[in-house]
């Protein structure tokens, strides 16, 4: 049997996000995947055939690299470039050239720089969301406990004693302890209640919370829509989606309290169709896109890099939980929240795949 054309044998690299190529020593070009086509903004044919080291800035550092792997000094090469591109600036990309099983063919797998910066950061909230998760479950755990007995304690207290003034502190301790009672009850709910799941349409969630946003601030805030009305419907929990939405859309309300007093202040809800989007180490054809922008004065330096954290709030008075909930709830979803903020414009973006 006649062996498999290059394309044939390699067709499943078109599945991933990074760029691959597959060449000669030399550095001729096999066969390139969808996702190098679309970076370099040429086609597959116009690619194989061509001097692979001919796509980059500064050629020499792929043809030292060639000669290295294929000269079997090095099992695989990694090193900094820059790709050129069709009518756009070069792309800053991070290259791994490895051998093959196939004598005379070697892989180059380019990363763009941006997108493993992206992952990176990705993959650290992730795992900084989940030791959050077990810390606040089992925190929660530990208060609930004696907070239970103190408040037992204070109601016994106060049946014993007579004294007005005396009765007043039993009642400062029962109040504080119901106050802390409802934290810990927050902190749990994401954990408590179950993942109901069913056909959910974006836009229903976001008139849901534009009409609950309204009635909370019904003058100086206008509310706009900036819908993209072919979003098919997906799989989700629409309550913890509106939640989600909702404590997002209310911080920046918050945010916003000089400017409604001013009656400038808006806030916009956008929804838009991701296509080939890779966000958690993983490449969707699809993705809802869910923006909700306000002109405030933006997230404060000093908190940016810690505002999914729990407790951390930038207002005075503020829990700190809200995002971190809204986090865990998109978490659920398999998706992603992002923040853009500088002073007069904030944008949430929620990412969640599509089918």
């Amino acid at each position: 049997m006649a062996p498999a054309a290059p394309a044939e044998r390699f067709q499943t690299f078109d599945l991933l996000a990074t760029l691959v190529a597959v060449v000669h020593r030399d550095g001729a070009v096999l066969f390139v995947n969808a996702a190098l086509e679309d970076a370099r903004g040429l086609s597959r044919r116009s690619i194989v055939g061509s001097l692979f080291q001919d796509s980059f800035s500064e050629p020499p550092g792929l043809i030292s690299a060639l000669e290295g792997v294929g000269g079997n000094q090095f099992e695989a090469l990694r090193y900094d470039a820059r790709l050129i591109r069709l009518n756009r600036d070069p792309l800053p990309v991070h290259v791994i050239v490895t051998q093959t099983e196939q004598a005379g063919e070697i892989i180059v797998e380019l990363l763009p720089l941006e997108l493993q910066a992206r992952q990176d950061r990705e993959e650290r909230l992730s795992e900084q969301a989940q030791a959050n998760k077990e810390l606040i479950r089992n925190l929660a755990h530990e208060i609930k406990n004696p907070l239970g007995g103190i408040r037992g304690a204070a109601q016994l207290l106060e049946m014993e004693i007579e004294s007005r003034e005396l009765i007043e502190y039993t009642q400062v301790i029962i109040h504080e302890a119901d106050r802390l009672q409802s934290l810990v009850d927050r902190l749990l709910a994401p954990h408590r209640r179950p993942h109901v799941v069913g056909d959910v349409n974006i836009h229903e969630v976001c008139e849901r919370v534009r009409s609950l946003i309204l009635a909370e601030f019904p003058k100086g805030l206008a509310v706009q829509r900036d819908f993209d009305t072919s979003i098919p419907e997906f799989r989700g929990d629409r309550e913890q989606l509106i939640q989600t939405v909702l404590n997002i859309a209310h911080n920046a309300c918050q945010a916003l309290s000089e400017l409604i007093a001013q009656g400038t202040a808006c806030l916009v809800f956008r929804t838009r169709v991701a296509r080939q989007i890779t966000f958690g180490k993983q490449r969707y054809r699809l993705a809802l896109e869910l923006h909700v922008i306000d002109n405030g004065p933006g997230v404060p330096d000093s908190i940016k890099d810690r505002i999914f954290y729990p407790l951390v709030s930038g207002r005075e008075g503020g829990s700190g939980l809200g995002l971190t909930l809204a986090q865990t709830f998109v978490q659920q979803h398999h998706g992603l929240i992002e923040c853009d903020s500088v002073p007069g414009h904030t944008d949430f973006k929620i990412l969640i795949p599509l089918p």
